[in-house]
């Protein structure tokens, strides 16, 4: 992990840590339902006020807790055009796999790349400590494989200019 992306990180984990701090909260709507108040809305004493943090003006995340569940919403680094397409191929990709990612939500929230709920039963089954833990990673190795995946592409039309302007020397 860069030196620059560590503070980044270690306020987004404990950002999230605070955060995951879930209880089990039925509907007051409708008996015998339990569905995430930070997707439903429906009282707004139980959503507390959300968390944006910033590592620059590309590069943030948004934690959205609430009384049963967090949604976490990750706009990943997009410097220039290439990393604007590969973000969006990349994260189009997972997306379509997110029933694999128990805790991915299928759509980003708007002006995200990628957004995670987790709700208070991913809690009773599975560690917070690991939950943190793989979204931390999540942000860190996707940042590195767009990085290789930019070099990749960079690579190739390097050797593809190289092969085209041969023909005008030739």
């Amino acid at each position: 992990m860069s030196n620059t992306l560590r503070p980044y990180l270690n306020c987004v984990r404990a950002s999230l840590d605070a955060a995951f701090c879930l209880r089990n909260f039925p509907s007051q709507t409708v008996e015998r339902h339990n569905k995430p108040e930070v997707e439903i809305g429906t009282s707004k004493e139980l959503i507390l006020n959300p968390i944006t943090i910033c590592r620059n003006e590309k590069e943030k995340c948004k934690i959205e807790p609430s009384v049963n569940s967090v949604r976490v919403s990750i706009m990943i680094k997009q410097a220039d055009e290439i990393e604007e397409v590969l973000s969006h191929k990349f994260t189009r990709f997972l997306c379509q796999r997110a029933d694999q990612f128990i805790i991915m939500r299928r759509k980003a929230i708007e002006d995200y790349s990628i957004s995670f709920l987790v709700t208070h039963a991913h809690l009773e089954r599975m560690w917070k400590e690991k939950l943190i833990d793989f979204i931390i990673d999540f942000m860190e190795d996707i940042d590195k494989e767009i990085s290789s995946m930019k070099l990749a592409v960079n690579a190739r039309a390097r050797v593809v200019a190289t092969e085209f302007m041969k023909e005008f020397v030739a």
